[in-house]
């Protein structure tokens, strides 16, 4: 008996000091995404007037300090949706300029340097409608930067429409919408997205199936997610099957 119990500490040891860990593969994807945007605001010349279209809680203010910003959301969603899949718990709109629909903002032709749209195409029931909205606000050579999920889950019900969406997506609608593609870069790979869908096992299976993992099978599941970061550092194009999601760079043409 008390071999066996020290048996389970030891186990139990040896997944604290596992798990311990909160970074590696299938933690990067909110980080490499804000690393992008970061980098991409900051060559945007000083002075330039950008739109935030679905702004949200204006978390990326804080890269457009050179920058004339303006906030734009829907303004309707409060943290809690209807309480199905993932939600914020609360969300605060207080700070916005501009509360509208993304397809219809009050402001003229081409009133803006840039335009940012960041993990919001998914929450829109007509995403082409938005796409040709911001672009009729984007003077010509203006850029627009996107981001949005490639597969997500459902989050931010009932203000969900949309899993995700491919390269092929935005090629095909930028270019007809009368832009540019200066960039498109790949968030994560398929070991990555994997190592991020096992991270929340535990908390998917005590929520719709009240159980938990047993420790052998959080040591097995730490174990898996060691070989993912492995196979993640030798990747050679997974994320063409499977990624977080796309960062889109897009320029509108100075002539239709």
């Amino acid at each position: 008996m008390m071999a066996h119990t020290l048996s389970r500490r030891i186990l139990y040891r040896l997944f604290a000091i596992l798990v311990g860990e909160e970074r590696g593969c299938g933690t990067r994807n909110q980080a490499t995404r804000e690393a992008w945007l970061e980098r991409t605001l900051a060559s945007i010349p000083a002075g330039s007037r950008i739109l935030d279209a679905g702004a949200g809680e204006l978390q990326y203010k804080r890269f457009c300090s050179h920058l004339q910003y303006v906030s734009q959301d829907f303004g309707q969603y409060d943290g809690q949706g209807d309480g199905i899949g993932l939600q914020k718990g609360s969300w605060d709109q207080s700070r916005l300029d501009i509360i509208s629909d993304i397809t219809a903002i009050p402001e003229p032709d081409a009133s803006f340097d840039a335009i940012m749209c960041i993990e919001v195409l998914e929450h829109l029931p007509a995403p082409v409608d938005a796409l040709r909205e911001l672009i009729r606000l984007l003077k010509p050579g203006g850029v627009l930067i996107l981001t949005a999920p490639f597969c997500s889950l459902t989050h931010f019900a009932p203000y969900f429409f949309h899993t995700g969406y491919s390269r092929y997506f935005y090629e095909h609608w930028l270019r007809a919408l009368g832009c540019q593609i200066l960039e498109v870069e790949y968030n994560g790979n398929f070991f990555e997205y994997m190592a991020q869908e096992l991270r929340r096992l535990p908390w998917v299976a005590e929520k719709y199936s009240g159980a938990s993992l047993s420790c052998s099978e959080r040591i097995a599941l730490r174990l898996l997610l060691t070989a993912l970061e492995r196979f993640s550092r030798r990747d050679s194009g997974s994320n063409q099957l499977l990624a977080f999601g796309l960062h889109i760079l897009a320029r509108k043409r100075e002539h239709a």
